[in-house]
């Protein structure tokens, strides 16, 4: 059996033994890129090692050591009843509030928006008793709704490789189809879940409130350390924004600041840091530097290179885009699959403007996942007193299901017409 092979047949085994075992699938994600990598493929530690997320780690500390902090000195509180003022009190509208500030800061650049929005928005939900995973997804949508404007990260990388491709390209184009196509997304969550109240369980934020409007935390009187965590929040989506400094190693400075302004009241911080969610991001992630290193991804587009059918093998495309940016970077995979799409292209069958429009809606779509940045970022920041565990499943659950039609879709929607 070649190791392209084995090493897809271990991935599957890992998911099918997490799904059925109460087993970390980030331990599972280590040991099988240490048995695949160093073993079969015979790769140095270092090697098995260059997959290591050590950016996404930084990032899920530093932000929900932060975040843990706004937590513990009331700070969140405030900042959630400043966001049902925003809205008047209509509680139904507050999702589509956290949809519309996570779209428009990444599409002014800040590439970790949801890493902003998502602990505001999941601590409002588990107050007012909106099911976190509607919440959670509304922010991630609305993310990568905004994600591909031309002065956004992801926008203006993969309008440059569009002109060095000289292909014809329309940034307009690329803002739009990505921005509506999650705007769908994101009315039919509301029709599933957005009516849907959960339980709050005992001990945890609002568990005493009454639902709806009345049930606003508030304080008498902001204190020194609450206006310094206000200030390092909003200082926060300026260094990211602005100055595109890291998300987490900001995060930490700043939460450092505010450490040494409140030693004793930060210290319980430490323990919202998710541990957990680190092990599991971090091992899976591993392991799929090792599929790159054993060639298994140019295996699947060397085959889907070579079938001669244009529209199949874009909507292939879509698709593998789709499945492998659900656990690896996704501007990383758009990097790969526009250079593989351009044979097909250039052969004038496929409009390049409507393939560029689904490529990116199915390469980050899938983003909702667990294990990419936006979705590790919501499992992260799950309220105090929800079931972890289900949540994870619930969220693997819908993510399974965007996986499986998201690429479809804007495939159908983009491609098949034949725009561009």
């Amino acid at each position: 059996m070649s190791p392209e092979v084995l090493s897809l047949l271990v991935l599957l085994g890992i998911l099918v033994i997490a799904t059925l075992l109460p087993i970390d699938m980030g331990v599972l994600g280590f040991g099988a890129a240490f048995l695949v990598g160093a073993v079969v493929l015979g790769l140095s530690t270092d090697e098995v090692l260059a997959g290591f997320p050590a950016d996404l780690v930084v990032t899920l500390i530093g932000i929900t050591y932060l975040f843990g902090i706004a937590q513990v000195n009331g700070t969140v509180d405030l900042l959630v009843a400043g966001a049902v003022r925003a809205v008047g009190g209509r509680v139904a509208l507050v999702p589509w509030v956290m949809f519309a500030v996570s779209a428009v800061l990444i599409g002014i650049g800040a590439l970790f928006a949801v890493a902003i929005v998502a602990p505001i928005a999941l601590r409002f939900a588990a107050r007012h008793r909106i099911d976190p995973l509607y919440m959670g997804m509304m922010v991630v949508h609305g993310a990568l709704g905004g994600a591909f404007t031309p002065i956004s990260v992801y926008g203006s990388f993969v309008n440059g490789l569009v002109r060095d491709s000289d292909l014809a390209g329309s940034p307009l184009a690329l803002a739009l189809a990505p921005l509506g196509f999650n705007l769908a997304i994101a009315a039919a969550l509301t029709v599933w879940l957005g009516r849907r109240r959960v339980p709050v369980a005992v001990g945890a934020p609002g568990a005493a409130a009454e639902p709806g409007t009345d049930a606003v935390p508030g304080a008498s009187r902001v204190t020194l350390v609450q206006a310094a965590t206000v200030a390092g929040i909003l200082l926060l989506a300026v260094l990211t924004v602005v100055w595109q400094v890291d998300v987490g190693f900001a995060s930490l400075l700043i939460g450092a600041g505010l450490a040494l302004l409140d030693p004793k009241g930060t210290r319980r911080a430490v323990d919202s840091v998710a541990w957990s969610t680190v092990l599991l991001i971090a091992g899976v992630l591993t392991y799929v530097g090792v599929l790159q290193a054993a060639g298994t991804i140019d295996l699947v587009s060397d085959g889907i290179a070579g079938l001669g059918v244009p529209l199949l093998a874009a909507l292939l495309i879509c698709y593998l885009g789709g499945i492998a940016s659900a656990f690896a970077s996704s501007v990383a995979m758009l990097g790969v699959m526009v250079p593989l799409a351009l044979p097909f292209l250039q052969q004038g069958d496929i409009g390049p403007i409507g393939f560029v429009a689904a490529l990116a809606v199915a390469t980050t779509v899938v983003d909702v996942s667990p294990f990419s940045t936006n979705g590790a970022l919501v499992l992260a920041n799950a309220p105090a007193g929800t079931d972890r565990d289900r949540f994870y499943k619930r969220m693997l659950g819908y993510a399974g299901t965007v996986t499986a039609l998201g690429p479809l879709l804007a495939w159908a929607v983009f491609v098949l017409p034949g725009w561009g």
